[in-house]
């Protein structure tokens, strides 16, 4: 157990569990010290603080390496500058154009793409149910002498009305059925592929490509299981639908930090490589000495050479030059041009 103890990242450790308490403080405060807080749900807030203690322990070890770091540092420097607004302003458009409606995706496919979309909305919109819910953050409440009225409160305070039957009231306690139908299409979809894809099958495994599906499906059926068991069956099968959901969704919360779905929290990351990689083009490219031609900013290539420095890899030449200074294309045609000289000098180009 003390060496397990002495192999932590002391660094991330102190912020994981930072953010594991701000998590029970946020959720005694928006739950009114628990009054607001549905003690049936308590399986799912320890699930939930274990993720977000694994996600912040695993984004600060990602941050504290040197590349990642220098592109997190150097994305803040960019965007609280002078060029805030359009900074900030394109960091937005981004956010809805890859984040929420995922059209990076598009350029590989379009089945592809809708099968990511329909994941990443159901999901997105079931963490923005489920977290308040579980949190305590928000519940529902009969308005005094109605049996029809229902209060949506936030926080405590009454935040809106609607009534029993309502639309609003449908999409409201229905908004988890939809989410698990959009979810269950877009893993079909996903698994459809990985069945058929030969490049896949040839290189995915389990526990990286196969269990996240599964545990999204098992999480989206029985959930609406329990949905159905209540419109349907009267609740007979509820004890059953509840505790197989919960352990589903548990399950799903420990994994998070560990497998595939921790991508979700680094493709944030790329809005900020983003406006690096802009900022660095304004402020000009570096010529390849050897094709003469542009290939990356001048930015990027003087802090991949300060990172490689301090990685204790030295690219200098002796003409004062640096490897670095050259593309992939002209560190390909110097290294070819190296050899046909070393054949040359040797008197024979073959054997």
């Amino acid at each position: 157990m003390l060496k397990l103890f002495q192999t932590l990242n002391t660094q991330a450790l102190i912020k994981a569990t930072i953010a594991a308490i701000a998590v029970v403080i946020l959720v005694l405060a928006g739950s009114r010290n628990l009054q607001n807080f549905d003690a049936a749900l308590i399986a799912y807030l320890l699930g939930t603080v274990f993720a977000v203690f694994g996600i912040a322990y695993r984004y600060s070890v990602w941050l504290q390496r040197p590349p990642t770091r220098l592109y997190w540092r150097r994305s803040w420097q960019f965007l609280l500058s002078k060029d805030f607004p359009s900074y900030a302003w394109r960091s937005l458009v981004l956010f809805f154009k890859n984040i929420l409606f995922q059209r990076f995706i598009y350029p590989r496919g379009k089945t592809r793409w809708i099968g990511h979309f329909l994941l990443a909305t159901g999901c997105l919109i079931a963490f923005a149910v489920t977290i308040p819910l579980t949190f305590g953050w928000v519940h529902f409440t009969l308005e005094q002498g109605s049996f029809s009225t229902y209060n949506a409160n936030f926080f405590g305070f009454k935040a809106g009305t609607f009534e029993l039957g309502s639309p609003i009231a449908f999409l409201t306690f229905h908004a988890l059925v939809w989410c698990s139908v959009l979810v269950t299409i877009g893993a079909v979809m996903m698994m459809k592929r990985r069945l058929t894809n030969g490049g896949l099958i040839a290189t995915q495994t389990f526990e990286g490509d196969w269990l996240p599906l599964i545990l999204l499906i098992a999480i989206s059926i029985t959930g609406l299981g329990i949905s159905y068991d209540y419109t349907f069956l009267q609740g007979r099968t509820h004890q059953f639908m509840s505790v197989t959901h919960a352990v589903t969704v548990i399950l799903f919360l420990v994994w998070i930090p560990f497998g595939k779905f921790f991508h979700i929290f680094q493709r944030l990351a790329q809005l900020g490589a983003n406006i690096y990689k802009v900022e660095g083009e304004r402020r000009g490219m570096a010529v390849c000495p050897h094709t003469l031609e542009p290939f990356a900013s001048h930015t990027h290539v003087e802090d991949l050479k300060n990172i490689s420095r301090d990685l204790g890899f030295d690219f200098r030449l002796e003409n004062g030059k640096n490897h670095l200074d050259f593309s992939p294309e002209g560190k390909r045609s110097a290294l070819a041009k190296a050899h046909f000289e070393a054949r040359k000098n040797s008197g024979k180009f073959f054997g």
